[in-house]
């Protein structure tokens, strides 16, 4: 299940499990559209991998599987 990652790794943007500014990559690795398309160009710099729109999970389904609270900040 994806985690659901709560910010930019970049830039520490807020990016709650409902928005649909958040990419990822196979890694989970996440960060803005900003980020992921002007400065990244659509790949991650953690793993050289393809970032893609994280799927929004259902607002019923967030209840019973919660979205990480785990910040990931690594501005490159």
């Amino acid at each position: 299940m994806l985690e659901l990652r709560p910010g930019c790794e970049r830039c520490d943007c807020d990016l709650p499990a409902d928005s649909s500014m958040a990419m990822i990559c196979s890694f989970e690795c996440t960060f803005c559209t900003d980020c992921a398309t002007q400065v990244l160009h659509g790949i991650c710099p953690n793993c050289g991998g393809e970032l893609v729109r994280r799927p929004i999970r259902p607002a019923g389904k967030l209840a019973a599987n919660p979205a990480s609270s785990m910040r990931v900040y690594r501005p490159q």
